[in-house]
């Protein structure tokens, strides 16, 4: 019987354990924290958004950094299979907005316990609270050393991680764990986060959510790179939610000085909506500008609206001309932000770059430069966009390269 090693206790390594084991190997799961798939605890807010209901190919779309080279593993291990293996553990899923997947139950903890019964029932060896110091390749076995013992295996899966949110482990270990086996890791920078701004109005929106607006994004070079209807949060440094975290993706490579606008009003056209604010000023003909607004914006936003404008706020709306109407509808159109930064790669949700996937067999996830060590999820130069797609890149992976060995 094989001997595998897999690294990372995360749904890549998870699915990696459980697909060699199926495959008759004897598998040993080192997981450095004291419980398994501790990630899954905060996707989705807690609610764990384990996958995403698109069509295969509509995953390519979501992943911005090498996506054909998933194309193997994604075929292999669908979202349908992801779906499946949750319904016949016992954790029925429902489909949410945009295609999400979740847990009926909205529990997180529901997920990561179907597989530790699998993994049970597998005869899969979990050790926890094991943080691997080193790996290395002697004759014809690889060597792992965990608090000062060293145990060998035929073969064994990198699954460590990226470098976001390493309180639930990824560290970065897997990277050092590469490199000494002479693999190429690229710039590493964070995805799927929030942005900073170099405006000052967003800070004082805090906490305000818009809603079914349209965010374009467009690089330091003023090439549009991103654009989408949904939802998007206002924070004391600048701006997040589902649409900011997506247009990181898009912008990961070099964020600083990229340009943001928002659409609040995306089904309306600049015409349409001046009638709508002549409608608004019918209504208030007796008002001040800024108190004229409240049917048309949120609340926290009027004031702020109104002082990029540039009209003055206790104007009454019968003195507000054509070319300021036109010229404010023109800005709720476009309301332009510029990113100072993205946050800390601490704070994104996945790592982008990693372990170069072309040293890497896009087939079975094993490495091109040293047999019987192979690859799953975050550590590899592969992300995809907010939705599930990253945690169902991490199981499709991971089962390749756990039926690979």
């Amino acid at each position: 019987m094989s001997r595998v090693a897999v690294i990372g206790g995360g749904p890549a390594g998870m699915t990696a354990a459980l697909a060699a084991a199926a495959r008759g190997m004897g598998v040993t799961l080192f997981e450095r924290n004291e419980k398994l798939g501790k990630k899954l605890y905060i996707s989705g807010k807690g609610r764990c958004n384990f996958t995403n209901s698109a069509e295969i190919e509509d995953f390519f779309r979501n992943i911005p950094r090498n996506p054909r080279f998933l194309y193997s593993a994604l075929y292999g291990y669908t979202n349908l299979d992801a779906m499946r293996f949750l319904e016949d553990a016992g954790v029925p899923v429902k489909v949410e907005r945009g295609g999400r997947v979740f847990p009926a139950s909205d529990k997180s903890s529901d997920v990561t316990r179907a597989y530790e019964r699998a993994l049970l029932k597998a005869g899969v060896v979990t050790t926890l609270c094991a943080r691997v110091e080193s790996i290395r390749r002697e004759g014809e076995e690889f060597l792992v050393r965990v608090e000062e013992r060293e145990f060998p295996f035929d073969k064994v899966i990198l699954a460590t991680g990226g470098m976001s949110y390493p309180a639930t482990g990824s560290a970065g270990d897997g990277y050092a764990f590469a490199k000494a086996f002479g693999h190429t890791v690229t710039k590493l920078a964070p995805s799927l986060v929030s942005f900073e701004t170099v405006e000052d109005w967003p800070p004082r929106l805090m906490g305000l959510s818009l809603r079914n607006v349209t965010l374009c994004a467009y690089d330091n070079r003023a090439r549009k790179r991103y654009e989408e209807l949904g939802e998007m949060l206002f924070t004391h440094y600048g701006v997040s939610g589902p649409l900011v975290l997506s247009a990181s993706a898009a912008l990961a490579d070099e964020p600083e000085g990229a340009r943001l606008t928002v659409d609040l009003k995306p089904g309306l056209s600049e015409e349409e909506l001046d009638k709508r604010l002549l409608r608004d000023f019918g209504a208030n003909i007796n008002r001040h500008f800024v108190n004229a607004l409240d049917a048309l914006l949120p609340q926290k936003l009027i004031p702020v609206a109104v002082a990029l404008s540039g009209i003055p706020e206790d104007l009454p709306v019968n003195g507000i001309t054509r070319e300021m109407r036109k010229s404010f509808c023109a800005l709720l159109k476009n309301l332009v932000m510029t990113v100072k930064r993205a946050r800390p790669i601490e704070e994104a949700i996945v790592t982008r770059g990693g372990v170069s996937v072309k040293e890497i067999d896009p087939s079975t996830m094993e490495s091109k430069l040293v047999k019987g060590l192979f690859f799953a999820g975050e550590l590899m130069d592969v992300d995809g966009y907010t939705g599930g797609f990253n945690i169902q890149i991490a199981c499709s992976t991971g089962a390749l390269a756990g039926r690979s060995v």
